[in-house]
């Protein structure tokens, strides 16, 4: 996990926000991608705990809407892990 100290914090955070409320619709990385016009490696690298893909709030705006979500559910505090 990455520290809260971390730049990059905000990112991992979405990240993971995004793959709990994607998985809870019921949509695989591809479906969910073709919903938001993305490709596929696109959200793959976002939700990869691995890589850091940046994305901005336009497209954090967009997977919001896709999910039909508050935009706030993605920037919710993770569980301790």
């Amino acid at each position: 996990m990455i520290s809260k100290e971390d730049e990059n914090y905000v990112y991992y955070l979405v990240a993971q926000n995004l793959k709990k409320q994607r998985k809870l619709k019921g949509l695989t990385q591809s479906q969910f991608a073709e919903k938001c016009n993305y490709s596929e490696g696109f959200i793959m690298n976002i939700e990869s705990p691995k890589y850091h893909q940046t994305f901005g709030l336009g497209t954090i705006w967009r997977f919001a809407e896709v999910l039909n979500i508050d935009i706030r559910e993605l920037f919710k505090p993770l569980e301790e892990e």
